[in-house]
């Protein structure tokens, strides 16, 4: 029987883990906390079938010198660590020309169409129905002018995508979300994106069932990870395991671990906030308020506000600037009722400069796998390039190219 560790227990290690063990592997999926509480835990809540577009860098001046001054509260940076992203950003805008972004949309749309219908399987294996809502989610313009630019965008997502959305006029979005004021231009309602109460409780759902079918959880450092005679090894709280392959689904620290190994991948490291509110009105779907840069939307804990990018050191002390403007900002929208956790939540999504996953093997490395780098879908798209992962390990015909994604393209 072949064998893996996968290193990393959030969405996109447990989708890989799954798929493996689906093949026969044996697989061992090792974490430093339980599988669920890292960034997977701390995304807005979306499966997002609608998300065909990696998000480029902005090219036009006007809107980089907004982010420069701080004019923006979808983008913030912290001055003193802006070197430890020049490198990664520049090459970001070099790969954000319209022609390298169109190349990147196709590659990206190709992984986007399998994200529901990979998710969906696992839903139901792992009993996990009640955490999800299939209604989509609603995208609020207060600008007329970025509305009508949405809708043109939109409209052609569906022509060439086949995504489906609907446009709700400012009174329809009132009649939809009876608590929003009641002057708002609209709203675009993507209809195929599925909607998550608990993202950590979905990952740990997936886990559940991932141990159920065989497969070993444990607790380890990901930074032993040592290659072996006949493979890899990395040492846990129940001592060392070996494997004859190992495969990297750390998110931003994989490039960390790997460059041990003698590997460079670049990353923006965007680092992003979350908070729950409870007490006051309650949205019936997940609203994006795309001038005011942050996400809201109604779970477990209460309505959770979900904040745009940070760049930042990856040890620097948290500074939830961005929240503190996103809550201002839904508090004109709603009542929001008060704060339930006395902290915010932040964690560090991982976007490589082209915007696409770094996925297949280490060019140098005998049965060492990368998966990682999905930018701000992890959560969306974790169970579908750990399906194309796992097909590419066991020797099956992939069911989509994979080159786009290779890692020696670093």
């Amino acid at each position: 029987m072949q064998s893996a560790i996968v290193l990393g227990g959030g969405m996109v290690g447990v989708g890989a883990a799954l798929h493996l063990q689906q093949r026969g592997w044996s697989v061992t999926l090792v974490d430093r906390r339980e599988p669920g509480r890292e960034t997977s835990y701390g995304n807005a809540g979306m499966i997002q079938a609608e998300a065909v577009r990696p998000y480029p860098m902005p090219r036009d001046l006007a809107t980089l010198l907004k982010i420069a001054t701080g004019r923006t509260n979808d983008v913030r940076y912290s001055f003193s660590s802006l070197h430890r992203h020049v490198e990664p950003l520049l090459r970001y805008w070099w790969h954000s020309a319209p022609k390298r972004h169109r190349e990147a949309i196709e590659a990206w749309a190709r992984l986007i169409a399998y994200a529901t219908p990979e998710h969906d399987i696992l839903i139901r294996e792992a009993h996990a129905d009640n955490l999800i809502r299939r209604a989509g989610y609603r995208v609020l313009h207060r600008d007329p002018a970025s509305f009508d630019l949405a809708i043109q965008t939109a409209e052609e997502d569906r022509r060439e995508f086949g995504v489906n959305f609907r446009v709700l006029s400012g009174s329809e979005l009132t009649k939809a979300e009876p608590i929003l004021r009641d002057d708002l231009p609209g709203a675009i309602h993507w209809l195929d994106t599925w909607t998550v109460s608990d993202p950590g409780a979905l990952v740990t759902a997936y886990a559940g069932l991932f141990e159920r079918l065989g497969g070993t959880l444990r607790l380890g450092d990901a930074q032993t990870l040592q290659q072996t005679a006949t493979g890899w090894s990395v040492d846990t709280d129940n001592g060392r395991i070996d494997a004859g392959s190992a495969v990297v689904t750390l998110g931003p620290w994989s490039p960390d671990l790997l460059h041990k190994f003698g590997y460079r991948i670049p990353l923006v490291r965007k680092r992003g906030y979350h908070m729950h509110y409870s007490g006051g009105s309650s949205l019936d779907l997940p609203l994006v308020d795309k001038g005011g840069g942050y996400a809201m939307g109604p779970m477990a804990k209460g309505i959770r506000i979900t904040t745009g990018a940070e760049l930042t050191g990856p040890e620097a002390l948290p500074t939830p600037v961005q929240l503190a403007s996103a809550e201002a900002s839904a508090r004109e929208l709603i009542d929001l009722g008060a704060r339930v956790e006395p902290e915010p939540w932040f964690g560090t999504r991982p976007c490589t400069p082209d915007m696409l996953p770094v996925l297949g093997p280490a060019p140098r490395h005998s049965g060492l796998w990368m998966n990682f780098g999905h930018g701000h879908q992890g959560f969306t798209l974790g169970p579908a390039t750990g399906r194309l992962l796992a097909e590419m390990m066991s020797g099956e015909t992939p069911s989509i190219d994979p080159t786009p994604y290779r890692p020696e393209r670093f």
